[in-house]
């Protein structure tokens, strides 16, 4: 059995949101296509408190970009997005909703962020998904979403961990790149772990 991972199709993370994602948006048309070859598929959703420690403008002295030590973990500081019961969190309105199964919130601890699908960063509490996947016998994860340099990244890494097989769809992630090359080397370091790389035509071929 086999699931597809829909990580943070959020509309922040697609052109005008607070933290757009470089052609964030074709990801939806990407993950329309691939839904129907696949019997269980789940939503990520980043669900951030306003006060949030991620965000920048919660922490005086700093800008987006730059990273701090929040609760013990090194935090990048990012633009207040994906706050709760705002436009901006809501999953981007050209997915298919009708083939999701169901949905996890992530992030929702404000003294945590969460990029993986699976646990905050601090592997302080998890998100159900795990439980979920397992309890209907799925045992193959293919992930795809925003972005590649750290939610789709972590959000794979977990799974992998967690005993997974695990593949990444790559042509349907974007990067943020707060570096040039994060992209790339996201998807090295995911490979390195043992996490297959695919294309989006190869599903269902």
């Amino acid at each position: 059995m086999r699931a597809l991972i829909l990580v943070d199709l959020q509309n922040d993370f697609c052109p005008g949101g607070a933290l757009a994602v470089p052609r964030g948006d074709e990801t939806i048309a990407i993950a329309n296509r691939v839904m129907p070859h696949f019997t269980t598929v789940v939503v990520t959703q980043d669900w951030h408190p306003p006060a949030h420690k991620s965000f920048a403008v919660n922490n005086p002295g700093t800008k987006p970009g730059d990273v701090i030590d929040v609760s013990g973990i090194q935090q990048a500081m990012w633009p207040a997005h994906c706050v709760q019961e705002t436009p901006g969190a809501e999953i981007h309105a050209g997915l298919n909703k009708a083939k999701v199964a169901d949905l996890f919130k992530k992030g929702t601890d404000p003294d945590y962020d969460s990029y993986s699908g699976f646990f905050d960063t601090g592997k302080k509490k998890a998100t159900g998904l795990a439980a979920y996947l397992t309890e209907r016998w799925i045992k193959q994860v293919y992930v795809m979403g925003l972005a590649t340099d750290y939610c789709v990244k972590w959000t794979a890494l977990d799974a992998k961990e967690l005993g997974f097989d695990v593949y990444v769809i790559e042509d349907g992630c974007r990067a943020v790149e707060l570096k040039p090359g994060d992209g790339d080397a996201a998807i090295e370091e995911m490979r390195a772990a043992g996490v297959h790389i695919v294309e989006s035509g190869a599903i269902g071929a």
